[in-house]
């Protein structure tokens, strides 16, 4: 972390902690909140701010939960990809809700998000994966993940072997992979106080606006 980003941490850190979170500040929002959040923790030089714990469930209710990385938010909801086969597909299909957390340490603020997921568009899901390094394309391809692997030089062979096919030209989107978009329903934003009396404003949305209400810490 360079000089003007522990600077930058600092005075976030502080504005956060001593000036806590209002609703006045907060504003009606809560994706234009998230928002400044995240370019804040980017600002202060926080390593992949864009880190995500990323919670499924079975129809059952059985949780799981990993960590994954944000790759955009809009009014439709927050993006991340994945390979649709995976135990958090699979899970998704059958129960089509999720839990994300950002937490953000150094600025003592967390986030968290609920709603349901549905899957990005092809066209979608193939520009971003166009946008990828060429050797993460062709992992895309070698991984069938979350199955079991009996050895490494079995999913070795796999990247090879696609690396040869794939050698010349675009590497096309493997069908079995793409984006996933959560709508948010209800989304909580947590700010670190003194004396563990933190701040959470809890925003649900109704219809197309949203309400806003304090926890309790």
């Amino acid at each position: 972390m360079s000089i003007r980003s522990k600077l930058s941490s600092l005075v976030t850190l502080g504005r956060g902690v001593v000036g806590g979170l209002s609703e006045k500040t907060a504003g009606s929002d809560p994706i234009t909140l998230f928002r400044e959040w995240f370019d804040a923790a980017k600002r202060a030089g926080i390593y992949l701010p864009e880190s995500m714990s990323v919670a499924t469930a079975t129809p059952e209710g059985r949780p799981s939960a990993r960590m994954m990385l944000l790759k955009g938010v809009s009014e439709r909801g927050f993006e991340f990809y994945t390979n649709y086969d995976s135990r958090k597909g699979s899970e998704l299909d059958a129960n089509p809700y999720a839990a994300l957390v950002f937490h953000w340490s150094t600025l003592q603020r967390q986030v968290r998000i609920e709603g349901a997921v549905t899957r990005m568009s092809a066209e979608e899901s193939n520009a971003y994966f166009q946008s990828r390094p060429r050797g993460s394309q062709l992992g895309a391809w070698a991984s069938q993940q979350s199955s079991v692997l009996a050895e490494r030089d079995e999913l070795d062979r796999r990247f090879h072997k696609y690396k040869t096919e794939y050698a010349k030209g675009d590497i096309p989107l493997p069908p079995f992979w793409g984006g996933l978009r959560l709508r948010p329903e209800r989304i909580e934003f947590w700010q670190g106080r003194i004396n563990r009396l933190h701040d959470r404003l809890l925003y649900t949305r109704k219809g197309v606006r949203w309400t806003v209400e304090r926890l309790s810490p």
